[in-house]
Order: structure tokens, then sequence, then C-alpha cells
């Protein structure tokens, strides 16, 4: 007996360390998609820029500048220089925190960019978050009553807010919440560090706004996933020996469920970072899209690059933590077969 249990707990330790081998390597995997992504996205930002006819020297000195100054404007923009030059520069710069200065503010695109990305952030994180818990609610409570009325209207309810654009949302929770019931202010934003409650009273409604597309997906998805893994036989088997359906549900099948409705999630970043665009408009937020658009008009290139590039970080980074979360779930996506000499 005491050779058998080394030898058991070495298999256990083994097994134990391929696992923990193994998930590293898939976790680099997707690190190495995302610093591809990353490169690929970062060529084409820089090219969107190299390819503009905008003039900047001659915007920034006016119609008065001669071809003396504007030479000498374009050598202190660097933009004399080859363009592989420039784009090494530029990346070089960029990875480092320094995405240069405005052509016509002077001032550090980094601080325009700290300054605006703290009220996409939070509007954006208070949106996730009520996507995550209104696509949960609806999710699990029609899955709990396949084919009952509850179920059907979830799914209608579902089927329209994925048709209707946040622009549409947004008027109408304008004209609801804040013109009709007077509850919430239809514009503006105070930081969150300044005044929590003052900020949530401003952030509720487009977040509410661009959240409700997202709960409509998460909810879809995880309805579907939790009534066929309620119908496994595991699932069953564990009900009929006395386990509650709450308790298999939220114990056992809600992890294992989850996967497609945490992808829908990642997927949804994109798409509350480009509603962001519109629904920034409407409620008057002073966030990275207005900053965007402004520096568009101006043909302000530095900032329009400097905010195209932030945002692919930031839609990288939450899919990052969206693929963690999956193989956090699902064990098994980390799996691969082991070479036929390791078994």
């Amino acid at each position: 007996m005491s050779a058998v249990l080394p030898a058991a707990g070495s298999r256990t330790a083994g097994w134990v360390l391929r696992r923990a081998a193994r998930a590293p390597r898939s976790l680099g995997r997707v690190l190495a998609s995302a610093a591809t992504v990353f490169l690929l996205s970062s060529v084409l930002t820089f090219g969107l820029g190299a390819v503009s006819d905008a003039n900047p020297a001659a915007a920034v000195l006016g119609e008065t500048a001669t071809p003396a100054d504007i030479a000498r404007l374009d050598h202190e923009f660097g933009l004399d220089r080859p363009l592989w030059a420039q784009f090494g520069s530029w990346l070089g710069h960029a990875v480092q925190g320094d995405l240069g200065r405005s052509w016509f503010t002077t001032l550090p695109v980094g601080d325009s960019i700290a300054a605006a990305l703290p009220v996409d952030l939070s509007i954006a994180g208070l949106a996730l978050l009520l996507a995550v818990l209104l696509g949960a609610a609806g999710g699990v409570a029609a899955a709990l009553r396949p084919g009952s009325r509850l179920d059907r209207a979830v799914t209608a309810l579902c089927t329209l807010l994925g048709t209707l654009p946040a622009f549409v949302v947004a008027i109408g929770l304008i004209t609801l919440v804040s013109v009709q019931l007077r509850l919430l202010p239809s514009g503006g934003y105070v930081p969150l560090e300044q005044d929590p409650l003052q900020w949530l009273r401003f952030a509720l409604l487009p977040a509410l706004a661009l959240s409700l597309d997202a709960a409509a997906g998460i909810a879809r998805q995880l309805r579907t996933s939790l009534v066929g893994a309620l119908r496994e036989n595991w699932a069953t088997g564990a009900t009929m020996r006395g386990l509650s359906r709450r308790r298999v549900l939220f114990g056992h099948v809600l992890r294992n469920a989850a996967g497609p409705a945490v992808t829908v999630l990642g997927m949804s970043v994109p798409m509350l970072i480009g509603g962001a665009v519109v629904t920034e408009r409407i409620f008057n937020l002073p966030g990275i899209a207005q900053l965007s658009l402004r520096a568009a008009e101006q043909h302000d290139v530095p900032v329009i690059q400097g905010t195209l590039l932030v945002t692919v970080a930031v839609v990288l980074v939450a899919n990052l933590a969206v693929d963690a979360g999956l193989l956090a779930l699902n064990p098994a996506a980390r799996r691969r077969p082991a070479p036929a000499g390791a078994r």
C-alpha cells in the first residue's frame, strides 16, 4: 500500500503540472494574436494619417504662410522624413506612452486622451455591468421556464432591443426618464472621483442606452445554452439524486453554459465604443469620441492617430480579459492532444 500511494501521488502531481503548463501556452497564443492585431492596427492607423491630403503646416500657420515657413514647420513635425522613418519613430514613442503633440493646440496627445478616456471607461464599465445583470437575469429566468409566457416575453423583448440602435434608445430614455418623469438629467458629466452619486445620476442613462443591445444578446445566448445544458444527462441525473433545480443551475450548469454569453459580452465592447460616438453627442459627454471628432474636423492627425490607437488597445485588452475568462470557465479549452511519447 505504501508503494501505491507515492505512485498515485506522483501521477496526480504530474497531471497538475501538465494542466498548469498548458494554460500559459493557450494564453500565450492569445497574447501573440493580440500583439499581431495591435501591430497591424498601428500600421493602418498611421497609414490613414499618411494618406491624408491635409497640409498641417499650412493649416497651422494660416493663409499668409510662405513656402519657407511651411517647410520649416514640416521639418519640426518630422513630415519631411520617409514614411517608414516616421512610422518607426511614431510607434516607438507610442508604445512608451508618447503619442506626440497636437498640431493645433501643441498639447500632448496623451494628456488629452487621459482627460477624455476615463469618461468612456466609466460609462462603458457601467454599461457592461448593466448588460451582465440584465442579460443574466433575463436568460436565467427564461431558461428556468422554457416555452412559458415569461420565456416568450423575454425572447420577444430581446429581439426588439436587438433591432434598436443606441441613439434611438438614448432619445427614448431622455424623453421618458428626463423629460416626462424628470428622474435623471438628460446630459452632462461629473467625474466619478469628484462625486460618485452625481456621476451615477449623469452616467446611468447613457450606460443604459449602450447596454440594452448587449444585454439582449447575452440573454439570448445564455437562455439557449442553459436550456441545452439542463437537458444533459448529467444535469438530469443530479436532479434525480435530490439536488434542487436551482442548485443544479447555479452550482453546475451555469458555469458550463456561460461561455457563449461571455463571448457575446466580449464582442459587445467594440460596439459600446462605436456607440459612444453617438451617445456622447446626445448626452453631451466629454469623452474620447468627441475628442476624435473635433480632431477630424481640424485634420489634427496626431490626435486622430492617438485616439484610434488607444481605442484599439482598449478593445484588445477587453478581448484578452474575455479569453482569460473563457479559459477559466471552460478548462477543456486549454486541453490539446499530448504527444504520443508523453503518454
